[in-house]
Order: structure tokens, then sequence, then C-alpha cells
């Protein structure tokens, strides 16, 4: 069995000012969902699903036809890819959108967009996040070892001060474990930073409250695993979360909110892995030239080809 990696692609990058999916930033303009791909590979997944909005996905079609059209699994078979779009009208017939909602529903929803074409163990990581090797590694052979399971999941966590933006605050899912290593709650925090004082805040976004963090906590940077009954789950979830949210313009169904759920009435059980792979990615434009810097590291240690595909 071959794992499916479900990308998360239909963020505009607002913050960053440009679709910053396809913003090349390695040596020979690798992108970094081009990263995360050929680790992917190297770590055994089989089929790539990007979830994007319907106005760019005829040119990302375009790109990963031009670009992967060479690429093969570990057994030899083509890597495999599919599109499918995230819009906020995509919610069950019986409720009718706010006509002046203009965001999507959040992460949370987009996962849901891949019920049709996933039906086995899957990935799911942000397409504008490095996570590295080993995080591909580690959550590859989690998903083979899980597969024929149901109401188990795990997320690869990050020590949350090795996360943080130098730019600007960012949204991060903060976990809690038990002693066993599995998450026992997993709250998203929104405008988390390092301030004048040394220490983190963030704003909780269940109570609204500006509270301190512990900059060791570990932290969901959407990197998570899942088995296919997740799909079920998560949309009962979001029915129940569109009676109360329905008219809101900005209320967002998050992954950590979907799997907190899970974990209060019994249903999902998650395991909190650990890396040691170094998170990074590019929420803002002042973040670019690090990132750019960290890729030419990589290629000029060797740890990867440049370019990365040969077309």
């Amino acid at each position: 069995m071959k794992p499916t990696l479900l990308v998360l692609a239909a963020g505009m990058g607002s913050r960053y000012g440009g679709l910053k999916q396809m913003d090349g930033l390695g040596p020979s303009g690798e992108t970094i969902i081009d990263y995360s791909i050929y680790d992917a590979v190297e770590a055994g997944f089989g089929k790539v699903v990007y979830i994007v909005r319907e106005y760019f996905r005829e040119q990302m079609e375009q790109v990963v036809k031009e670009k992967y059209s060479n690429v093969r699994c570990i057994d030899g078979e083509p890597l495999e890819f599919r599109f499918v779009t995230q819009e906020l009208t995509k919610i069950p017939e019986r409720f009718t959108l706010n006509p002046e909602r203009e965001k999507p529903w959040g992460t949370a929803h987009a996962v849901l967009m891949g019920a049709g074409v996933i039906n086995e163990p899957f990935a799911v990581i942000n397409g504008d996040d490095y996570y590295g090797k080993d995080s591909f590694r580690v959550l590859g052979d989690w998903l083979r070892a899980h597969e024929g399971k149901t109401g188990e999941y795990c997320l690869v966590g990050f020590q949350l001060e090795n996360t943080l933006s130098e730019s600007g605050g960012v949204s991060r899912g903060i976990c809690s474990t038990d002693a066993e290593g599995v998450l026992t709650n997993v709250v998203e925090h929104h405008k988390i930073a390092r301030e004048a004082d040394g220490k983190v805040y963030g704003e909780n976004s269940i109570t609204g409250e500006k509270v301190e963090l512990d900059g060791k906590a570990l932290c969901s940077m959407n990197m998570w695993g899942f088995t296919p009954d997740y799909f079920e789950k998560s949309a009962a979830i979001f029915e129940t979360f569109l009676e109360k949210n329905i008219n809101e313009l900005k209320a967002e169904y998050y992954i950590p909110y979907a799997i907190d759920c899970m974990i209060k009435d019994g249903t999902g059980r998650t395991e909190v892995l650990s890396t040691p792979s170094r998170w990074f990615g590019v929420t803002f434009k002042e973040d670019r030239p690090g990132v750019v810097a960290k890729f030419q590291e990589f290629a000029d240690n060797g740890i990867y080809p440049t370019p990365l595909y040969n077309k």
C-alpha cells in the first residue's frame, strides 16, 4: 500500500502577497511543494491530491504536468496526481450560504474535498511549508502500519519556538498529550509571536483571549496522518459546526477543531509523532531570503539534487 499525500494549496497567500505555492525558492526555481513531493516519494507515497481554488486550478495542473511527468514512485510506477477544488459553496444542501461570506470554510473543510478521490491512509500538509525528509519518513511508516484500521490518526509535532516568524504573528494548533504521547487537546491560536519581554504570546481561537504560550510546547504545522474513516467523522462534525456558524462571515472549520471533537467524544485517537526535522516556511515576504538561503545550503551539502526534477 502506498499512502496518499493531500496538499492544502487553496490559500491565496494573501499575507505574502501572491500565489506562494508557485514561488521559486530553490537554486533552480524549485517551490516548497516540489521539495515536499520529492520527500514524500522517497518515503513511499504514491499519489498526490491537490486542494486548490477553481480560479488557478488550470494553471496548477499545467505546472504539475510539465514538472512531474517523469517522477516515479519507489516501485517504479508513475506518481499519480488528482486536483480537487475547495469553494465556499461546497456545503451540505440543507444549509443556505450567507451571500456576504467571501472566505472558504478552513483547513478541515479543505480536507473533506478529498473524500471522493482518497480510499487509503493519507497525509495532510500545507502547500507552503517545508517539513523535512524525516517527517515524511516517520509519517509514511505510520500510515503503512495503520492500513485497514479506523479511529487512529497521527500528527507530526514541532516545537512552537522553532516555528515562529520574525516578520509577524502566525497561527498554530497548540498540542497537549498524555503520558503515552497521545493527543489530549489541540487549540488553534492566532497572532503568535515573541514579544519585547522575550515571552511568546498568542490569541486563543476559542476564547479570543491573548495568552502566554510555552515556547517548548508541541504545535501542529498541519502535518497529519489519517485513515479514510476520518472523512465521514469530519463531515458530521462540519454539519454541527455549520448549525452554529452558517451566518458567520469569518468562522472557519479547522483540522485541530475536528480532531478535538473526536478526542472529546472518543471516536478518534491521535498519536503525536516526533521528528528531528526543522520546519520552515514563507508566511511573510520578509521570510523569503532566509528560506532561499536554506534551500541553497541543502543543495550545497548534497541533501537534494539541483535541479530537483529533470524534465
